[in-house]
């Protein structure tokens, strides 16, 4: 947008100088002038009194019964009364003209007439202060003449972005990626046209795919007639002048859209009487043209290659015209139902086949291309499908050369062996899409689990951390309470003894604890009333033994090779891990 006006500039007089005589509508301001505001003040005035004066009339001759229904009307820019034809004389006045059936009268009163001629003078005069005053200003503001221009070219550029943009919008278009060089690679294309008709009727667009390049530059479209072959050479010749135009386009953003200096078209009947020319002779004439001025920088569309004539000759002229625009390295498309264009197409290079997909079964066309092989005509099939006489068919098919009969019928078959193929490819794409979804579900479960592993590694790691660390501080608060004792002590042996039990017993605890800890792994709380003969945990200690004796509110506890009296309520009963 800055580019647009890049080279101009905003002049604030020019709207201040519009602005002093038009209003918001385009209308001449009563402030204008001095000369215009008298005018229009007289005007007001005279068109009041004119219409009490004419409503004071109307009142009086509709009491007497001389007026229609429609009472008034407007003549020649001045009000009349609407009188009945024969009481057309009891009214003095001006007579301005009669309805078509004549029972209506259109008389001027002759109260009115000098008001309506001073209007009329005001109204003259109004037009002439006026354009007096457009002309002054119209002179004031030609000095701006050249930028006024500037801003009219904006304005104008302006509004055909704005349009671009809105129909766009509209396509879904998209800006393809544009090279300096001969090249055509669309990815889901549609036709412009096609595609909003099909969008005001909620209908669907099969999109084209489509390439060509150094090593395939010319596609010979095949397939029955109604399955879309020239509607998809109409989409690519569309698109391609609509991007050398600056328009963006219906196709996927990595489409790939070179510049051509030529695009040639040779669409549907030229035959012209003027020029005394038939289908095929018009033919031949822009086939001529083609062949002289094509080079690598042309893109031509050719529907029907050959049509209108003979179709041995038709179909030898064909495969001559293809093989020149072949070695003039020109890109294009052709369509065509020719055998032999078929067959040359894949010895030539630079010519591809290309196929438009008919779905023999409902004998409907699938509007889908595509390239790399030949394509029916199912001109039996169809025969067969519509009901025509099988004797008929049979006839026909013995006129056939045997060859040209099998091919089309390989032809055919292929193409709804591709068909089927296709259908179990794009199978195979949603269950592999599917696999991979399940994939990663199933590798973000994996992730959950072992990050919830680590948090809990994390966890043991600290607890024993703070373990350590609550066992460091008791040490220290009991290594300084000895230190203080050492102080006051007159036995330091005493002393020394007590901080060696503490330092090395602590040690020898610590390895007991652990011990005893993976003890007590192999055995779980179960709870309940102790009985003789139960295995038991002390809770302060956590050590198991075999419940003895009971001795009322105490337990006899069997702990290794010497028995120990518990109370009650520090045991629970527990079992082993692997009886349980």
């Amino acid at each position: 947008m800055a580019k647009v006006i890049a080279d101009t500039y905003y002049e604030k007089a020019i709207p201040q100088l519009i602005d002093e005589i038009l209003d918001e509508t385009g209308n001449v301001k009563d402030t204008a002038s001095e000369d215009l505001a008298k005018i229009r003040m007289n005007l007001y005035r005279k068109r009041n009194e004119l219409r009490r004066l004419f409503d004071k009339i109307v009142s009086k001759l509709n009491k007497q019964g001389y007026l229609t229904d429609i009472e008034e009307s407007f003549m020649n820019g001045r009000r009349v009364l609407a009188v009945f034809a024969e009481q057309k004389r009891m009214i003095k006045g001006v007579l301005h003209g009669e309805s078509d059936s004549r029972r209506t009268t259109l008389i001027e009163p002759e109260e009115t007439t000098e008001l309506n001629n001073e209007i009329f003078s005001l109204e003259h005069e109004e037009s002439r202060e006026v354009y007096k005053i457009l002309r002054t200003l119209t002179k004031n503001v030609g000095v701006y003449a050249s930028l006024l221009k500037t801003y009219f070219d904006i304005a104008g550029e302006y509004d055909f972005i704005n349009a671009k943009a809105k129909l766009a919008i509209d396509m879904n278009a998209n800006h393809p990626q544009v090279f300096d060089k001969a090249h055509v690679h669309l990815i889901q294309a549609y036709h412009p046209l096609l595609f909003l008709y099909n969008k005001a009727n909620n209908k669907p667009t099969i999109p084209v795919n489509l390439t060509l390049n150094e090593k395939q530059r010319i596609l010979v479209i095949s397939g029955p007639n109604a399955g879309g072959k020239t509607v998809t050479l109409k989409t690519v010749g569309l698109l391609q002048l609509m991007v050398q135009s600056g328009l963006l386009v219906p196709v996927h953003a990595d489409s790939e859209m070179g510049i051509f200096k030529q695009i040639m078209i040779h669409i549907g009947d030229t035959q012209s009487l003027e020029f005394e020319l038939s289908t095929y002779s018009s033919h031949l004439k822009n086939m001529k043209h083609f062949m002289e001025n094509a080079n690598g920088k042309t893109l031509f569309f050719i529907d029907e290659l050959g049509s209108g004539s003979d179709p041995n000759l038709g179909g030898a002229f064909a495969e001559v015209i293809m093989e020149e625009l072949a070695f003039k390295h020109s890109f294009g498309i052709v369509t065509t139902h020719y055998l032999n264009l078929k067959v040359m197409a894949n010895k030539v290079a630079g010519i591809i086949n290309g196929a438009m997909q008919f779905d023999e079964k409902n004998l409907l066309p699938m509007y889908k291309l595509i390239t790399g092989k030949p394509g029916s005509s199912y001109t039996f099939s169809i025969a067969e499908r519509i009901g025509l006489d099988k004797k008929l068919i049979q006839k026909a098919k013995a006129l056939v050369d045997e060859d040209h009969f099998t091919l089309d019928k390989l032809l055919n078959r292929t193409e709804q062996d591709l068909q089927h193929i296709d259908k179990e490819k794009n199978e195979l794409q949603k269950l592999l899409k599917e696999n991979e979804r399940l994939k990663k579900e199933m590798q973000q479960v994996l992730n959950k689990e072992k990050h919830l592993q680590e948090v809990e590694r994390l966890k043991h790691q600290n607890k024993i951390s703070e373990d350590k660390l609550q066992y460091l501080k008791d040490m220290e608060r009991r290594l300084k309470a000895m230190i203080i004792e050492w102080r006051k002590a007159e036995d330091k042996d005493k002393v020394v003894k007590m901080i060696h039990a503490l330092l090395f017993n602590q040690k020898e605890k610590m390895v007991t604890e652990k011990h005893q800890k993976k003890l007590n792994e192999k055995f779980v709380e179960i709870g309940g009333d102790i009985k003789i003969g139960d295995k038991v945990k002390m809770k302060q200690n956590r050590q198991i033994g075999i419940v003895k004796e009971i001795k009322g509110k105490k337990a006899v506890l069997q702990v290794g090779v010497m028995p120990i009296t518990v109370d009650l309520k520090q045991l629970i009963v527990v079992k082993d891990k692997e009886l349980q």
